[in-house]
């Protein structure tokens, strides 16, 4: 093997990602990973430290979404400043391609599923802090990160099945029908 691995760790990702799909997550190997990358085990461990890691690597999306909450407009309220967040994460997102035959790949596996809800909790606790850091209390804090949550997997369900749509807008749309539904508009009397 080559001392130099040209995009190593997406060979691993993009190896693993086919694998899981194959034969599933629990019947993959680390070895057979490696060895389809066209890399060892070794290189395999030097990313990730197990196999359920090489579909959530990286901190990436949560340093993204912490640094768009703390440099947001001080004018905008809490869940505003957390939904324009939120709204940026394709910036950070893998080809949309790559992202639902992930989450195809994490909903056929307990323990997959189990990893991203530990990472999503991860990416939650980080925002409360920054909204703690912008001087909100924890507990209103975690509240809003939990409605900013619902709303960002309801968008980011739609956006994954629309490829012409723009998560910011669908965030947007979804955060309005959250409202609508929470505080309908009056009726008019007239």
């Amino acid at each position: 093997m080559p001392r130099w691995e040209s995009d190593a760790q997406g060979r691993l990702e993009r190896a693993a990602l086919e694998l899981f799909e194959k034969q599933g997550f629990e019947r993959t190997s680390v070895a057979q990973i490696a060895r389809t990358a066209g890399l060892t085990e070794r290189s395999f461990y030097r990313y990730f430290p197990d196999k359920r890691e090489v579909l959530f690597a990286g901190d990436e999306l949560q340093a993204h979404l912490v640094a768009q909450v703390e440099a947001a407009d001080p004018d905008l309220t809490p869940i505003e400043a957390l939904l324009t967040a939120l709204g940026t994460a394709d910036e950070i997102f893998r080809p949309r391609e790559f992202l639902l035959r992930r989450v195809r790949v994490i909903a056929a596996s307990p323990a997959l599923a189990e990893r991203d809800l530990i990472k999503l909790a991860d990416i939650a606790d980080a925002l409360a802090r920054a909204l703690e850091r912008r001087g909100i209390e924890p507990g209103k804090a975690r509240f809003i990160i939990d409605v900013a949550v619902a709303v960002s997997r309801r968008a980011t369900s739609r956006w994954l099945a629309d490829p012409d749509a723009a998560l910011s807008e669908l965030v947007a749309q979804t955060a309005a029908e959250l409202r609508e539904v929470v505080a309908p508009p009056a009726p008019t009397v007239g």
